[in-house]
């Protein structure tokens, strides 16, 4: 008998990527499957009882001869859009802030102003830089022992208040939450009003996803897995009695195996150590029961309060996090499968015996010659499982806990946090399909009603062949990249959600990889040249007159032959000042790197110059985060701070972080 168990494959990820990008064979590719989508229903759990049979049993279906499938989805990177702040008083001078994806939502980033200071952690030590007299006026280490060197962290800062996420191990656990260690995950908690000093640290179980702030509340998204030791097995145990002993293993976990810890060390050293209560945890209609999301609410203006960080839990996967100021929504892209095939010897199937009585006689079997001991049974093809991403929404409008509100489910696959818009009461979900010998896709965007989250309309056939490289909401106008060997822009109607439709397209080479809203009728966009075959040529900046959807064409672009740029595929290193139409983009050559500095006004991209920062004879620093304050532009890369006056690029500071 043969038993198929999936596992996850990034090598089959990857190459499914590339075959996008190359010519399809000769034939009829099979086209991408549509499958059914809309609502799903979400269901709150009995009791502890009722959530330890469900998890217990879903969890058994998808474990395998080597434990659970740490399946790892294909790391597509997180985006974010532009804020700009005006003065908050007449002292603070102007600044600029991270550049999210929705007004008024912050993103966690590794740099953060609010014009006085700049406040950044870099290798476990967060500092704080007084932007008047360009000193660090504070520091602090955050990391146990000597070393913190390449541990990640972002911020989020309000007021006096900073909330450092740290996360151990390489960077890109952060898109690969699955994949990551549960136990190096921490939110350290810091008060900045005078010497800087830990205020409280959380240490949730689970592996960090992503985290939104809206106001001075802030929302953390972690992910956790059964915490469930299963047996060692000698060389000689077949992976059929692997399977078997690790589902019993499974099916006899008690309920603390699934139900999300966490741990909270306050100023004085006091350990406070909790869980998710079961009463506290839902889950959707159809689960795995080997991943939970869990959402963690701390006010930074009120600090880690007596009910701790007010957790709830769904019983689902998750990789994307969108938010608006009401809504926080986690998707879970779909997941690369490969087959793998666990052979036992086939066992003689015994004659069939005459029946006795009245009844006619049983018909015998035709003869045939019996398949020797170690003959695999044969099998049929393998089905490989749908692409469909599913999407959870929570209301986040109100203090205290989110509520969970409805889930969603759409075919294909998402490519980052820009794939998803809420406007006007409905979800705008961007998707690409592709078909299971991943030669053939197309994308689509579906209209989702947010409070239901079921299907009102879509529309599809967008690049055909290709794949989504960039999407851009802006109110009812949807912005459409596909790529392949040439770039079509798609521009969108999506003002009835019923019958959204495609207004207008643009094809020229290259693509961009990331759409900015520019001025008025105006669209930015970062990405590659290529030639006619698709082969990329180097960094290009392109601007976009969307002003008649109809007819979308290009202005202008600059083009940087042989070069790359982290705006790519990170918006957060992407600088845009509308006052004066200054922008800044990290750029690395194989001659130099630094920030590529430009001006971007109604009629065109002109370039102003490079900041470099200072070169060491192993190496020329990147630059990886560009602001606004004042009117200076501070650059931010590994070796330090650089300050230059925003008219004439002038050196004016350099401040050392190593």
């Amino acid at each position: 008998m043969k038993t198929l168990i999936r596992t996850a494959a990034t090598v089959a990820a990857l190459a499914t990527a590339a075959v996008a990008c190359t010519s399809t064979t000769a034939g009829a590719p099979p086209k991408p499957r549509v499958s059914s989508l809309g609502a799903i229903r979400l269901v709150a759990y009995n009791g502890c009882d009722d959530l330890l049979s469900g998890l217990r049993e879903h969890a058994a279906q998808r474990v395998t001869p080597y434990g659970f499938d740490n399946v790892m989805p294909l790391a597509y990177m997180e985006d974010s859009a532009r804020s700009v702040t005006a003065n908050a008083k007449t002292s603070t001078p102007e600044h600029s802030t991270t550049n999210v994806h929705e007004a008024g939502v912050d993103e966690p980033d590794v740099v953060k102003t609010d014009g006085n200071r700049l406040i950044t952690v870099k290798d476990g030590v967060l500092r704080i830089i007084d932007t008047a007299t360009r000193k660090v006026t504070g520091s602090l280490k955050l990391t146990e022992g000597e070393n913190g060197r390449g541990v990640p962290a972002d911020l989020l800062v309000s007021g006096d208040r900073a909330l450092v996420l740290m996360r151990g191990g390489d960077i890109m656990y952060k898109r690969m939450a699955s994949f990551a260690p549960q136990a190096d995950t921490r939110y350290v908690l810091v008060d900045l009003s005078g010497r800087p000093k830990v205020l409280s640290t959380i240490k949730p179980q689970g592996s960090y996803v992503d985290a939104r702030m809206v106001g001075s509340t802030v929302r953390l998204v972690t992910r956790s897995q059964p915490d469930i030791a299963f047996p060692e097995f000698k060389e000689d145990v077949s992976e059929a009695e692997r399977l078997k002993r690790n589902q019993a293993v499974v099916r006899q976990a008690p309920a603390d195996a699934w139900l999300p810890k966490i741990e909270i060390t306050d100023a004085s050293g006091t350990v406070k150590k909790d869980s998710v209560k079961c009463e506290r945890i839902s889950h959707p209609a159809d689960y795995t029961g080997t991943s939970l999301l869990t959402v963690h609410t701390i006010d930074l203006a009120q600090g880690v309060t007596a009910a701790g960080t007010d957790p709830i839990s769904l019983a689902a996967d998750g990789d994307i996090v969108y938010g608006t100021g009401s809504s926080l929504y986690v998707a879970s892209n779909p997941r690369w499968w490969m087959p793998v095939v666990i052979s036992e010897p086939a066992v003689e199937t015994p004659t069939t015996a005459p029946s006795s009585g009245d009844a006619a006689p049983a018909v015998e079997p035709t003869p045939t010659s019996p398949p020797l001991p170690d003959t695999p049974t044969p099998s049929p093809e393998p089905t490989i499982p749908p692409e469909e991403t599913e999407v959870h929404r929570f209301d986040i409008g109100s203090p205290g806990a989110p509520s969970y509100v409805a889930s969603g489910k759409v075919p294909g696959r998402l490519l980052n946090q820009y794939s998803l818009s809420e406007y006007d009461g409905h979800l705008r979900v961007a998707t690409t399909l592709t078909s299971p010998d991943g030669k053939n896709s197309s994308s689509a965007v579906y209209m989702l009603k947010s409070d239901t989250m079921a299907k009102t309309g879509e529309v599809g056939g967008l690049g055909e062949g290709e794949r989504i490289y960039s999407v851009r909401f802006i109110g009812p106008v949807g912005y459409c990249v596909t790529f392949k060997q040439v770039d079509p822009l798609y521009t969108l109607d999506l003002r009835d959600p019923a019958a959204p439709k495609v207004t207008g397209e643009l094809k020229i080479t290259g693509y961009s990889a990331y759409l900015h809203p520019g001025a008025e009728g105006r669209l930015i966009g970062i990405g590659q040249e290529a030639s006619e075959k698709g082969r990329t040529l180097g960094t290009q900046v392109s601007l976009f007159d969307v002003s008649d959807p109809a007819s979308p064409r290009r202005l202008s672009q600059l083009f940087q032959k042989d070069s790359g740029s982290a705006a790519e595929w990170d918006p957060h290193a992407f600088l845009y000042w509308p006052k004066t139409g200054l922008a800044v983009i990290p750029l690395n050559q194989q001659t130099e790197s630094g920030g590529l500095v430009l001006k971007i006004d109604d009629s065109g991209v002109t370039k102003l110059g490079m900041i470099k920062h200072p070169a060491k004879e192993e190496y020329q620093a990147g630059i990886d985060r560009a602001l606004v304050i004042g009117d200076s532009i501070w650059t931010l890369s590994y070796d330090g701070i650089q300050v230059n006056d925003a008219a004439t690029l002038a050196e004016q500071a350099w401040i050392p972080l190593r």
